[in-house]
C-alpha cells in the first residue's frame, strides 16, 4: 500500500482505491472539510501527477470526463484550496509521492483503465441530508426535495413568495458558478415548465452569491442534486418504433386491389406463375373487390 500523509491530508491506495482525507490544518478549505473522505475508484482514474515546487510541491488525480458529480457541476471552476484532488507535499516527501505515483500508474496500466469519459458517476458525490447557508439562502436537499429558505439580504421580491420547494424529479438541471471579482456567482435549479431569465438576485430557483467564505459549500449542494439526476452521457432508452399501419380492410381500398390483379396478370404472363396459381390467386382478389 501507497501512503503520503501530509498536513493538507492524507492519501492512502490500495491497488483498488485512492482514499482522501483532508487534513484537519487550519488551511484546508472549508469545501474539503465538509466533503470529508472520499473512495476514488482505480476506474475513475486519468491520470496522477506529482508536480515539484521550491517550498513544496503538488500531487493532483485527474478523474475522467463524468465520473464525478462534483466535478461535473464545478466544471473546473474551484478554486485550488478547494480541490479535493489536490495534495500539498512538503519537499522532504517527494519521494514519497513518487512512489504513490509509480504504484497509481503502473495499477492503471496493468488494469488497462482507460483515460477517456464515462456515461455513468463513478463516485456517489455528496452525502444527503446536506444543509448550506451562503449568499441570500440557505438550501437543504434531503435526496428527494429542496428547500430554500431565504435571509434578511435576499431581495424582497424573491422572499415574498416564502420558502422556495422543489421536488427532484421536477429538476431538469443545476447550474453553478462562483462568484469573480465584482461578478456575482449563483447556483440555480432549472424546473420543468417553470424557466426564467430572472437574474439569481430574483430568481425563486437559485441563490445569489457574493464570493464569501462559504459560498463554495454550495458546489456540495449543487454535486448532491446532480449525482441523483440522470447522466448527461447515459445512454438514452430506444424509441420504440411507430405502429404499422394497418392493413386495409377487404373491401376497404379498390384501388390496392386493382393493382394487385394487374401485378398477378403481369406475373402471370411472365410465366412466374402458373395457370392455375393465377386463376386461384385471382379468385382470391376478386372476392374481396
Amino acid at each position: 500500500m501507497a501512503e503520503v500523509i501530509q498536513k493538507d491530508g492524507t492519501w492512502t491506495f490500495d491497488g483498488d482505491t485512492v482514499r482522501i482525507v483532508p487534513g484537519s490544518d487550519k488551511g484546508v478549505s472549508l469545501l474539503r472539510k465538509h466533503l470529508g473522505e472520499i473512495a476514488v475508484p482505480l476506474g475513475a482514474l486519468a491520470g496522477v501527477f506529482h508536480e515539484p515546487g521550491k517550498k513544496s510541491g503538488r500531487l493532483r488525480l485527474r478523474l475522467r470526463d463524468g465520473a464525478d458529480p462534483l466535478l461535473q457541476i464545478t466544471g473546473g471552476k474551484l478554486e485550488d484550496g478547494s480541490d479535493p484532488y489536490r495534495l500539498t507535499v512538503e519537499n522532504d516527501r517527494t519521494g514519497v509521492a513518487e512512489y504513490f505515483v509509480d504504484e497509481v500508474r503502473n495499477a492503471l496500466l496493468i488494469e488497462q483503465v482507460g483515460t477517456g469519459p464515462v456515461d455513468s458517476y463513478l463516485l456517489p458525490g455528496p452525502a444527503a441530508p446536506i444543509t448550506v447557508g451562503a449568499g441570500d439562502a440557505t438550501v437543504t436537499f434531503d435526496g428527494e426535495r429542496i428547500r430554500l429558505e431565504w435571509n434578511w439580504k435576499t431581495e424582497e421580491s424573491k422572499s415574498s413568495g416564502g420558502v422556495s420547494t422543489i421536488a427532484l424529479a421536477d429538476v431538469t438541471a443545476v447550474e453553478w458558478l462562483p462568484a469573480i471579482g465584482l461578478e456575482n456567482g449563483y447556483l440555480r435549479f432549472v424546473v420543468a415548465n417553470a424557466s426564467t431569465k430572472a437574474p439569481p438576485k430574483y430568481d425563486p430557483h437559485a441563490v445569489d452569491l457574493w464570493g464569501f467564505k462559504k459560498d463554495p459549500l454550495m458546489a456540495l449542494v449543487a454535486a448532491a442534486v446532480v449525482a441523483r439526476l440522470p447522466h448527461p452521457r447515459a445512454p438514452r432508452a430506444p424509441e420504440a418504433p411507430a405502429p404499422a399501419a394497418p392493413a386495409p380492410a377487404a373491401g376497404d381500398d379498390h384501388d390496392v386491389l386493382l393493382r394487385r390483379l394487374r401485378e398477378l396478370g403481369e406475373l402471370h404472363r411472365a410465366g412466374i406463375l402458373t395457370d392455375e396459381e393465377f386463376t386461384t390467386a385471382k379468385q382470391a382478389v376478386l372476392k374481396r373487390l
